[in-house]
């Protein structure tokens, strides 16, 4: 009996998964077209086959199911583990040189745009009627300027940057080439290869950044 209970257990985690992909994936689809506005909460169960009970039971509102796609996609998954400690930002510590940092930093930023631009162009423009979503942008856009503030601070850290740049007018560079706006014009509407577009962040920042590019 304690066997079932446990494989019982396993699988209602697995189906509860499931379910909780198969909302996040239908509010990423509904909220990029028509919209989070346009998008009420019926719309994005019957998208996920499942009852709105069950989407207020797993997110428990509208604004945190948002909240929740934009971490989700920003991440790649739903694991309990912060950026900070993913293994592409150990890589890019163990980098010793600044343009294998920032290369190394492209592919993870080309692999996150990929999963979010289109949600981010959501969200961007849900924001600005919407005060939930307005709030969900700014947290964004904080988190998003911490972590280029602590990416500045180990690219400074090299002794390779141009002398007259601090950590804030790097971060200022990096924060300007990462926006997903770049991304969407780049490769979504004038059709770049990802490698390009990787290329093209790598050479931007550090013309703009490296001592001696000049």
């Amino acid at each position: 009996m304690v066997v079932k209970r446990s494989y019982d257990s396993s699988r209602r985690q697995e189906q509860a998964r499931q379910t909780r992909r198969a909302i996040l994936d239908a509010a990423g689809r509904l909220f990029v077209d028509p919209g989070y506005a346009a998008t009420p909460l019926t719309a994005v169960a019957a998208e996920a086959g499942v009852a709105v009970q069950t989407v207020y039971a797993v997110f428990g509102s509208k604004r945190h199911l948002l909240s929740q796609l934009v971490d989700v996609t920003l991440a790649g998954d739903d694991e309990p583990v912060a950026l900070p400690d993913r293994p592409f930002v150990t890589e890019i510590r163990a980098l010793a040189d600044p343009r294998a940092k920032l290369t190394r930093y492209a592919r993870h930023l080309a692999e996150v745009n990929a999963r979010q631009a289109q949600v981010m162009l959501a969200l961007a423009g849900a924001a600005t009627a919407d005060p939930d979503a307005a709030e969900i942008w700014r947290k964004n856009i904080d988190d998003r300027r911490r972590g280029m503030g602590m990416f500045a601070a180990e690219l400074v850290g090299t002794g390779t940057l141009r002398p007259e740049l601090d950590v804030e007018q790097v971060a200022d560079i990096l924060w300007l080439a990462q926006d997903f706006r770049n991304f969407d014009w780049l490769v979504r509407q004038r059709g770049w290869p990802l490698e390009k577009y990787q290329r093209w962040y790598v050479d931007t920042v550090s013309g703009a950044i490296l001592a001696g590019t000049q």
